[in-house]
Formats: C-alpha cells, sequence, structure tokens
C-alpha cells in the first residue's frame, strides 16, 4: 500500500519598493527552474505565515519586510507530473523596511 500524500504549504512574498517595481529571484535546482518568482518556501509546523514570509524573504534576500498583507490563495498543480509535488500557495504582500537585496541562497537562485 503506498504512503497517503499531501499537498505542502508554500509562500510566495511580493515587496514593493517606491517605484512599484517587485524584487524577483530566478529559480534553480528545483521545480520551477528557469521561472521567475517572488522570495519565499515552505510554512514550517507551529509557524503563521507572516513569520514564514518575514523569515524566507531575511533568508533568501537578507532584506527585512513588515506590514504584511494576505494577497492570493492558489492550488500549484502543475508540477505534479514533473517533480510530484503539490502545493498550496499563500501570495503575501510585504514593505520594505531594510537592507540591501542578496543571493544568500545561489543553490536556490540565479539572479
Amino acid at each position: 500500500m503506498s504512503e497517503k500524500k499531501y499537498p505542502r504549504v508554500g509562500i510566495g512574498v511580493m515587496i514593493q519598493n517606491e517605484k512599484e517595481e517587485v524584487l524577483l529571484g530566478l529559480r534553480k535546482g528545483s521545480h520551477g527552474a528557469g521561472e521567475w518568482s517572488f522570495p519565499g518556501g515552505h510554512l514550517d509546523f507551529g509557524e503563521t505565515i507572516f513569520k514564514c514570509s518575514k523569515r524566507e524573504t531575511k533568508e533568501e534576500t537578507g532584506l527585512d519586510v513588515n506590514k504584511f498583507e494576505l494577497i492570493s490563495v492558489y492550488d500549484e498543480l502543475r508540477y505534479i507530473e514533473t517533480d510530484d509535488k503539490h502545493y498550496l500557495g499563500l501570495g503575501v504582500k510585504a514593505e520594505y523596511e531594510g537592507g540591501d537585496p542578496q543571493i544568500l541562497e545561489p543553490e536556490k537562485c540565479d539572479g
């Protein structure tokens, strides 16, 4: 008997500057390789959506963000066939608070 599979919760964080530009990273080494996406990652057990947004943004980009707003909820089914992954995606908008953008996880992001 095969083990039952469950979707994971993934969070993408849209950070907009005063010019209304957003920060994107070019994914590599995982599902979505070669695609542009917002900083983000997996929600940890016991973690709130906004704490995850703050943590993942800092881990990936070095940026500090605040003033969070949930802006979308979606099923990410397009990687089931290629990577055997199903995500419940949460889109969060955050305000830039400080720091200079950096690539802190070069194994996951090209630029």
